[in-house]
C-alpha cells in the first residue's frame, strides 16, 4: 500500500488499496448478528480489530481521516464515489471496522447508498428493518440497528431495500432527524455514510449538507480526471479530507 499527496489538491490524500465510549445506549437496542468469518474473507471485509493482510492499510488510512476530522471537529463522514465500482461500500465497512478497532473509538457505518443498498448483503445478513424504514417514519431506528459479532464499539445500520424516491427522503427533514437522534445516543461516535456515486444521482448531493466531510474514492482504471473534478466542484461546500484510489497495480512493499 502507498500513501501520498494530491499535489493538485493540498488537503487530499491518496491511498493506493492493493471498550464502548458513551455507546451503550446505542447498544444497548440493537440486534446481534453472528457473521460467517468465511463470507467476510470472500467479500474482502477485515476481521475484528482490524486484522488480517489489509489491516495496516485501513488503519493507515483511519488515523490519517481521524486526524483531519478532529483538526475540523468533526465526526460524521461522508464516502462518495464518482460512479459505481470504484470501491466506495468496501471502504466504508473497512473503515468503520478500523476505527472502531482503536480502543478509544466506536463507530457507526450506514447504507444511504438507497438505490443499490448492498452493505447488509457484504455482511451476510438480512436485516428485519433498515434506515429506509426510518426514513419513512415507519420505523423506530432501534429497530434498524445491527451490531456484528466479535466487533466491539461497531454498529451498523444497513438499508432494507431499493427506493425509487432516494433522494427526497435522503434531502428530507427526516434525515436531519436521524444525524439528530444519532448524535443524541453518543456525541462522540464517528460517523460514517455510504452514499450513492455522486455523478450518477442528486443523492449524495441532496444528503452532503447533513454531514461534515467527505472522503473520495476513485478506482484506477475506471476514474477520468474531468469526472474527479466535476464531483470536487459539486462538493465544494464540503470539507474533503482525502481520497482513496482502489485497484492501484503499483507494487507496494510491505515493511514487515
Amino acid at each position: 500500500m502507498l500513501f501520498k499527496r494530491d499535489k493538485a489538491h493540498s488537503t487530499a490524500l491518496v491511498v493506493h488499496v492493493a471498550k464502548p465510549r458513551g455507546g451503550e445506549t446505542l447498544q444497548s437496542d440493537s440486534r446481534l448478528v453472528e457473521i460467517d468469518p468465511f463470507a467476510l474473507e470472500r467479500e474482502r471485509i477485515l476481521p475484528p480489530g482490524a486484522a488480517g493482510r489489509h489491516g495496516a492499510a485501513y488503519k493507515m488510512l483511519r488515523t490519517q481521516v481521524l486526524r483531519r476530522l478532529d483538526k475540523i471537529k468533526a465526526n460524521s463522514l461522508a464516502i462518495v464515489g464518482t460512479e459505481p465500482g470504484t470501491g466506495k461500500t468496501l471502504t466504508a465497512i473497512n473503515l468503520a471496522i478500523a476505527v472502531a478497532a482503536d480502543p478509544d473509538r466506536s463507530s457507526l457505518v450506514v447504507d444511504l447508498d438507497l438505490r443499490k443498498p448492498s452493505i447488509h448483503r457484504r455482511l451476510g445478513f438480512e436485516p428485519t428493518a433498515g434506515v429506509d424504514d426510518y426514513l419513512r417514519q415507519e420505523r423506530p431506528l432501534g429497530d434498524a440497528l445491527v451490531r456484528l459479532g466479535g466487533y466491539e464499539r461497531l454498529v451498523v445500520l444497513p438499508a432494507r431495500e431499493r427506493c425509487a424516491d432516494s433522494s427526497e427522503l435522503l434531502a428530507g427533514l427526516r434525515a436531519q432527524e436521524l444525524i439528530r437522534e444519532i448524535r443524541q445516543r453518543d456525541k462522540e461516535r464517528c460517523l460514517i455514510f455510504d452514499l450513492p456515486p455522486v455523478l450518477k444521482s442528486d443523492d449524495a448531493l441532496a444528503f452532503s449538507r447533513h454531514v461534515e466531510a467527505a472522503l473520495i474514492v476513485v478506482g484506477e482504471g475506471r476514474t477520468q480526471r474531468q469526472d474527479l473534478v466535476r464531483t470536487l466542484e459539486l462538493l465544494r461546500d464540503l470539507p474533503i479530507v482525502g481520497t482513496v484510489l482502489n485497484g492501484t497495480r503499483e507494487r507496494v512493499d510491505s515493511y514487515y
